[in-house]
């Protein structure tokens, strides 16, 4: 089933094209990675399929309905955003960023009801951020940060996540940590998770469906071993990518790479040489 999809997306910034005539759609109760270069769309698509930004034509639909005719609360009842910058939070402790989560779930008045607080104490606690839960969010270093809003998001209680590198400015242990939290919402609650990441093996490794970009287009999407390849790879990031395979997970794995563009011929025997050693 298809919970999520975007049909004939056209996006511009100014008179700029970002992404023209996208079709694609993120499988409901899985996890979808979106990967690609810097400046390809990611981000875009992202901000047009959580209602950030509005496309010049196409549509995006989520259960079947356009989400531009959808309204605002109701919407924010079936989709969590967790941006790639993150604005607002000044003055705020972590407990008061995290609660904001659960607005779309207030009657009048704006009144937390208990369950809402228990919400809120969960989505602390599962990301490990109720230890400074009164400390303000300007104090925190920057992973401790990020965990807030990823909180934030996770009290909003949507079937729908949707991250923008959700794992920036943090350390590698906590990275997993976070792709474990994400991989254990997404089994165990049946969460449809759809995010941005840099990290290719972190990508194939989390993932149930990867979509590649480049110059706002698709160039591949499918399950890691269709997409996290070397004839992929180069197509998307200009690289000779040597793959091999996770030997913990069993899903591909870039062990190695090299820019193609301006290589000498010595390169790439000697790296072909590599490839056929491997």
């Amino acid at each position: 089933m298809k919970k999520l999809q975007a049909t004939a997306l056209q996006v511009s910034y100014g008179s700029r094209p970002v992404i023209d005539n996208l079709h694609t759609s993120f499988p409901e109760g899985k996890i979808t990675t979106v990967i690609g270069p810097n400046g390809c769309g990611k981000s875009t698509l992202l901000k047009a399929v959580s209602r950030l930004l509005s496309p010049e034509s196409g549509g995006v639909y989520l259960d079947g309905e356009n989400i531009q005719h959808t309204n605002t609360k109701k919407l924010a009842r079936k989709m969590a955003l967790l941006p790639q910058t993150q604005k607002g939070a000044a003055g705020l402790t972590a407990w008061e960023l995290v609660s904001y989560g659960r607005y779309p779930h207030q009657r009048a008045f704006g009144r937390l009801s208990r369950y809402d607080r228990e919400r809120i104490a969960w989505a602390m606690g599962i990301t490990g951020t109720t230890d400074y839960k009164d400390h303000p969010v300007d104090g925190l270093s920057g992973g401790q940060r990020q965990r807030v809003w990823i909180a934030m998001a996770l009290a909003q209680d949507t079937e729908l996540i949707i991250l923008d590198e959700p794992t920036t400015y943090l350390d590698m242990a906590h990275q997993l940590e976070v792709m474990e939290l994400l991989q254990k919402l997404n089994q165990e609650e049946g969460r449809t998770i759809v995010m941005v990441l840099h990290d290719l093996n972190q990508a194939a490794r989390y993932s149930d469906h990867l979509i590649a970009m480049r110059s706002g287009e698709i160039v591949q999407e499918g399950p890691s071993q269709e997409v996290i390849t070397a004839h992929t790879l180069r197509r998307v990031f200009d690289i000779e990518a040597l793959i091999g395979k996770d030997p913990y997970t069993g899903t591909p794995m870039c062990m190695t790479y090299h820019l193609i563009k301006g290589e000498t011929h010595n390169e790439k025997n000697t790296y072909r040489s590599i490839r056929a050693n491997a």
